[in-house]
Order: structure tokens, then C-alpha cells, then sequence
């Protein structure tokens, strides 16, 4: 070989490897990315056109220009653990990153830190919630001591609040995180003509709104204008199924129970928490087409992946509950929808998860993805013809160890199959088995009468983590936590153990509640 070859072929390999793979020709033309997250959406309310529930004509013009992936889920039901997974591209028992106030280190490497260092101007705007300290005392000593032996009302009754009048559209304080991007946009369109950037929207909505009750309170109020509730087709709102709590499963009568969910709802207050959540929905809709609509304005719409999702789904009082923290569809099930130069449009029915953003968004800028993601690239789906060798798996993994549930959940999806246990397992509470594909209410438990597809389901499930090994390293960190918390508390432990948002049922029987937590801490 001459000298010249020699040379050329070493200065190949230097490129190359300096800016990651370089599949396709993507490296040397690295496109944009726009990721906007919301707070509490429904995966299953996207690509239903005009037969939806809920007009969402932003993420409708997507879904027919691009990718809707109908079976995307978190890897953790509620905030930030789920953030902490989608940053990290990591499970949940692997980040430890147990409840709302475990996540991961401040100044932890994620995929837009990765970005930054490979030359994408970088901006991330609103809700992130992945490192720890954060959310409310009440939260976090709810999570710690969610296996003592009481079952105390942690939230407000869920309820409604409509504002203002029909043309009342700003109802959200999320609006000025809209402001900021679309001014970053325009302000920028020059700076980064000739350089990739990266812009991160987190918005809260269509997450409920806080709730004014006692020093502590929750957020079970779902507010929305009559403007937006013109966006809704009232005959469509159904009113779910309950079973009686008698047969509930009894990790589900906990949830009900601590969600203040278990004493009478009229059909017209469960209507309504639905409506008024379709029409935050429709909302939260509104505020991603004025980001993509400034994307547009300065040229850039053609360059630019576009992703919109959730961090997880909203109960909206199926099963009896409302929020999140559980494994139903409803909770874990939650959108994305991608556009961007190339993509197709089609509908994906694979599973998928948040883990997966950060080894796509690593493609996207042709950097090489750093050792033991647990998420597998979606490029193959947004760029036809795309190449890499892992792959893909047939199976997502979400698991829970936080507030409003008694133990830890893992949940299995694949195929038609939806496997939930709990704790150390089958032997200690039954799990939950559904076929989602004849039971998408999942209002049929499969297990008692399926026993060797439990056993298979179950290690499966184990082959992916050991999940009683790990439902026990939760239950140690959760007393830790909470005996260095009373230690540091001292002689404010009494008033602040009183006070949180379990208050009116703490102070019913507060010297035999302590002695539960006592009983807990020694048992």
C-alpha cells in the first residue's frame, strides 16, 4: 500500500471514531433535535384521528407525517424515576433511583450532556426532574414507609375546577416555557444555521394541578377552561368499569385507598375529572404546535427530529384511581410521536421505552453509545435502511418502588402479554396477567387461572432482574432513609410526621400510627 493510501485510510479511521459511527452518512450530516416532554399524558389518546376523545390536532399532523409508536411505555410510573431512566437510558434498579426524591447525581452524563460535548448547541428549558432532592417532604417519607402496616389517604379527593370563560386559552403557567423556546429559536435562527442543536421543552402539563389542603397538600385538581373543553367530544368521554373493592387485588385497594379513591364518586364527577383531563390534553397540544410552528419559521423544520412524549400516563379514575404509581395501561402506557428528514409515516406496534431515547438521540448525532444502555435505538424505524447489529428486544421492562403502592411492581410486556408482580413474587401476593389484545381495560386477571404462563412469565422476568433481591434492597434504603430523616428532625419529628399530606387520618390515631412505624423500623 503507498504512502498516500496509508495516510488516507488513517485519517478515515481518526474521523471516523472521533464523531462516533458514522452509519449511513449520518455523522457528517448530524440533524437537529427538538425533544418536547410533558407531564402526565395517555400514550393511548395519540393517532386516533377523528375518532379520538380529544381533538390534539398538533400531534394529529405528526402522526401523518411521521412515526407513532403505539406500545411505548415508562420505565417507571411516576416522575422522576421515569426521568431518571429516559436520561440515563437506564433501569431503574440499576440508577437506584427509587422514588421522587432518588434520582441521579447532579452533573450525571446524559444524552445531552453527550450532545454538548460532540458540538450540538444545547438548551434545555422546563421540567427535567432527574436528580435527586427534589418534590415534597410528604412524597418521600410516603414512598419510605409505604410497607408499615397503615393504610393513611395521602392525596386529595380528585376534583375539578373550571376557569375564566370560551376564550380563555393560556390556562397553564407552562405557556412561558413556550415563550422561551419559541424566543431561543428565533433569537438563534443565525447561531445555529450552520451548527445542530439540541432544544429540551419539559412541560408539566397535562400533570394535575396542586390542591390546597392542610401544610401539605397533593395535586388532584384538574382545572381547564371552557375553551378547551370545546376540544373535547363529550359523547366519548366513557365512565371505566369498576370492579367491587371487595375483589380488589390488594395492591390496588392500597393505591385506591391512599389516592382517596375509595368512597363514592357520582358518574358525573368520574365524567368530568376525564373531560377536564382530555381538555388539558388538548392544551398541552396547543403549546407543542407553537414550538413546531417556530421550528418552522426559522427554516428548520426539514433538519429537525422532532420527539414528543411523557414521562408516564394518568389514571383519570380507571380502576378507581387517579395519578399515576401503578402498572395500568392507563399509568405506564405513554406517547411518542416522531417526525423528522427521512422518517416514514407508518404506526410501529413494537414495544418500546423511554431507556431507548438516549441510544437514539446517540445515533442521531453519530456518537458512539456508551457501554450498558439498556435501551435499543428507534433510528431503525426512523431511517429506513439504518444498520446497527444489537438486536431489537420483544419486551419492555417497568418497574415502581415509590409512594402510593405497599410494595414494588414489575411489570413484563410482551406480545400480547402484560405480567405484573410484586415484592418477592408470586408466593408472597398474586401477580396481575393480561392479554391486552382481548382485555384492553385490563378488567380480567389471567393468573389464578394460567399457571404455567404466570411460571413463564415470571421467569422472564427474572432473567431481566432479580426482582426479589431487589424489592428487598428498597425495603433496607426505605428504613435508612426514613431513621436518618427522624434522627435530623429531632424534636420537629412529631409536628412534621403529623402534618403531611396524610394529616387527617394521621391525627385520628396518632399514637398508634408511630407505634406502626415503630413496629415497621424493628420488624
Amino acid at each position: 500500500m503507498g504512502s498516500f493510501s496509508l495516510l488516507l485510510l488513517c485519517l478515515c479511521f481518526v474521523i471516523s471514531h472521533s464523531i462516533g459511527h458514522p452509519v449511513n452518512g449520518l455523522a457528517e450530516t448530524r440533524k437537529n433535535i427538538l425533544f418536547v416532554m410533558c407531564d402526565s399524558m395517555d400514550g393511548r389518546l395519540i393517532g386516533k384521528g377523528s375518532s379520538g376523545v380529544v381533538r390534539l390536532p398538533t400531534l394529529e399532523k405528526m402522526a401523518s407525517n411521521g412515526i407513532v409508536f403505539h406500545n411505548m411505555y415508562t420505565n417507571n410510573p411516576i416522575c422522576c424515576p421515569s426521568r431518571s431512566a429516559l436520561w440515563s437510558g437506564l433501569h431503574t434498579h440499576i440508577t437506584k433511583s427509587w422514588n421522587n426524591h432518588k434520582g441521579l447525581d447532579k452533573g450525571y452524563p446524559t444524552w445531552a450532556v453527550k450532545l454538548a460535548n460532540a458540538g450540538y448547541e444545547t438548551e434545555l428549558i422546563g421540567k427535567q426532574d432527574y436528580t435527586s432532592g427534589s418534590h415534597s417532604v410528604s412524597n418521600r417519607v410516603e414512598a419510605w414507609t409505604r410497607a408499615v402496616n397503615f393504610t393513611l389517604r395521602q392525596e386529595g379527593r380528585p376534583t375539578t375546577v373550571l376557569v375564566n370563560n370560551s376564550s380563555q386559552i393560556k390556562v397553564s403557567g407552562d405557556w412561558n416555557l413556550v415563550d422561551r423556546a419559541t424566543s431561543w429559536l428565533k433569537n438563534n435562527a443565525t447561531h445555529i444555521k450552520d451548527k445542530p442543536f439540541l432544544l429540551y421543552v419539559g412541560l408539566n402539563l397535562p400533570h394535575p394541578y396542586g390542591t390546597n389542603e392542610g401544610e401539605n397538600s397533593g395535586a388532584s385538581t384538574f382545572r381547564t377552561s371552557p375553551y378547551w373543553l370545546r376540544s373535547v367530544d363529550s359523547n366519548r368521554v366513557n365512565i371505566p368499569t369498576w370492579i367491587d373493592l371487595d375483589k380488589f387485588h390488594p395492591v390496588d385497594y392500597y393505591e385506591s385507598a391512599v389516592k382517596n379513591c375509595t368512597s363514592s364518586f357520582t358518574k358525573d364527577e368520574i365524567f368530568k375529572v376525564r373531560q377536564y383531563y382530555f381538555a388539558m390534553c388538548a392544551e398541552t397540544d396547543a403549546m407543542l404546535g407553537e414550538i413546531v410552528d417556530a421550528l418552522n419559521a426559522i427554516g428548520h423544520g426539514n433538519d429537525t427530529y422532532v420527539f414528543f412524549s411523557s414521562d408516564h400516563g394518568e389514571m383519570a379514575m380507571e380502576h378507581r384511581q387517579f395519578y399515576k404509581m401503578s402498572m395500568y395501561e392507563a399509568s405506564s402506557h405513554v406517547p411518542l410521536v416522531a417526525t423528522g428528514p427521512g422518517v416514514p409515516t407508518m404506526q410501529v406496534e413494537n414495544v418500546t421505552s423511554l431507556v431507548d431515547m438516549f441510544p437514539t438521540f446517540m445515533d442521531i448525532a453519530g456518537i458512539d453509545h456508551p457501554p450498558g444502555l439498556n435501551g435499543s435505538s428507534l433510528m431503525p424505524f426512523l431511517m429506513p435502511g439504518f444498520y446497527r447489529a444489537d438486536d431489537r428486544p420483544d419486551y419492555v421492562l417497568s418497574q415502581y418502588h415509590g409512594c402510593n403502592m405497599n410494595m414494588s411492581g414489575f411489570m413484563l410486556r410482551t406480545g400480547n402479554y402484560k405480567y405484573v408482580a410484586y415484592g418477592d413474587g408470586p408466593k408472597q401476593v398474586r401477580p396481575h396477567l393480561f392479554d391486552l389484545s382481548t382485555d384492553p381495560d385490563e378488567l380480567t386477571d389471567l393468573s389464578l387461572k394460567n399457571p404455567d404462563l404466570v411460571s413463564q412469565m415470571d421467569s422472564k422476568l427474572r432473567s431481566l432482574v432479580d426482582y426479589p433481591s431487589v424489592s428487598h434492597e428498597v425495603d433496607q434504603y426505605n428504613r435508612d432513609s426514613f431513621r436518618v430523616w427522624r434522627e435530623n428532625l429531632a424534636k420537629e419529628y412529631d409536628h412534621t410526621i403529623a402534618n403531611l399530606r396524610w394529616w387527617m387520618d394521621w391525627q385520628k390515631d396518632p399514637k398508634g400510627n408511630q407505634q406502626k412505624i415503630d413496629d415497621w423500623l424493628n420488624s
